[in-house]
Parts: C-alpha cells; structure tokens; sequence
C-alpha cells in the first residue's frame, strides 16, 4: 500500500518517526524526484535475531579483520554511498528530501550508521533507524566485495547486545533470504512492531568510540543463536 505525500512541509523527522512506529516509511521514485510516498508493504522483511546465518566463508572474513568496522562515524558519506548507482543498480530511491530527514534522525539519535573501510577508504556500510527496540534497515551499499555483509554481521551484533528485539528489512531479497531474513504479514509485523517500540534498547551498549573486532562480533552471534 502506498500513499504520495504532495506537500514538503509535513514530513518532519517527528512525523517520520511516528510513521516508523505505525509501520510505514517514505520512499522517492528516484533521486531526482522531490515527492515522496509512504509505504506500507502487505509482506515485510524481518531478520530475526536468534536465527541470524552466517555462512563459513563469510564468517572467515569477518574473523579475519580484513576490514575495519565503526559505527556513527561517517552517517552523511554512508548514505551518499547507498544513493550511488551500483552495479545492477543505475538509480536510487534516496533523493534530497530522504537524506535530509534521516540527517534530523542521526542529529536526533535515532539514525545510526555502519562504516566499512579498508585501507582508510569506506568501502562499505548501511544505515537505519532505531525505535524503542525496533532497528529498520534502510539501505546498504559496498565497493569492496562483502563490505556491506560485514556492517551487517556486525549491526546484528550490536542489536543483540543492546537488547532489540526487531530488524526490520522492509522487503526481502535474495541477498538478505541467505542471512535468515524471512517475511510475514503486515498484521503480524504490526503486533511484532507494537511490542518492539514500546521497550528500551540501547544502541551504544557496545562501544561507539572504538571499532568492534569481527571475533566479538561472531561470538555474540553465536552465543544468541
């Protein structure tokens, strides 16, 4: 289900939360279009936390620091990243209005960012919104291969040790099928939803001041699971 907005002066990053917490969230047909509209998917994506997969390969590379992981310390660049065509990917549904208001989320603490770098170069990363014990993914982007699977691992991580009880994946794609993301009803989604906004999860419970080591990462994975 989908709604346009017509008027740029109603969304606000109060109202954008208010919508997360009824379940909906705006998109743009494109980069270049100034309207948004508000979705409302019949299925949604959920990645449940306690049967989050991990293949072998990939869990060797996040053992491995090869990357390094950090949280919150480049929001703005992450979301430039996720708004850049990508192979498979000529446009991008992030426009001016998008980025704009989820700056006022990050400005208001509900916005958060995981960096990917490799060599001082971001390389990868993702960014979402936080609600009570809710986590919406919004968008992920990498230029070096398993960039954005790590920042994944490692949100996952962070989300289990803060006390969340809900990611939110909005639709599920083949990429995100192989972590375990699964979907279900939007009646369903909304009871998970109700309970999930209604606690407290603490996003900085892990330190944000200092990368996490893909070691930590895997074993607090491991020990949910």
């Amino acid at each position: 289900m989908t709604s346009r907005d017509s008027a740029s002066s109603e969304i606000t990053p109060d109202v954008l939360l208010r919508a997360y917490a009824c379940g909906i969230f705006p998109m743009a047909e494109s980069a270049d279009d100034p309207t948004l509209f508000w979705v409302e998917p019949e299925m949604r994506g959920v990645i449940p936390l306690d049967n989050f997969h991990i293949s072998s390969r990939l869990a060797r590379t996040v053992r491995s620091d090869a990357f390094v992981v950090t949280v919150d310390t480049a929001f703005k660049t992450v979301i430039s990243g996720c708004a850049a065509p990508q192979p498979g990917r000529d446009d991008t549904w992030i426009n001016k209005r998008i980025r704009d208001l989820y700056y006022g989320l990050h400005e208001r603490g509900h916005a958060h960012s995981v960096e990917v770098w490799q060599n001082d170069a971001l390389v990868g990363g993702l960014y979402g919104v936080n609600l009570g014990r809710a986590f919406f993914g919004e968008s992920m982007f990498h230029h070096a291969r398993d960039a954005s699977k790590v920042a994944l691992v490692h949100l996952v991580a962070r989300l289990i040790v803060g006390d969340f009880e809900l990611l939110d994946t909005q639709y599920v794609t083949e990429h995100l099928r192989s972590f375990g993301a699964v979907e279900i009803p939007r009646r369903r989604y909304g009871a998970l939803l109700d309970r999930a906004v209604a606690g407290t999860a603490d996003f900085a419970k892990l330190p944000l001041d200092r990368p996490i080591s893909g070691a930590e990462a895997l074993g607090i994975i491991a020990e949910r699971g």
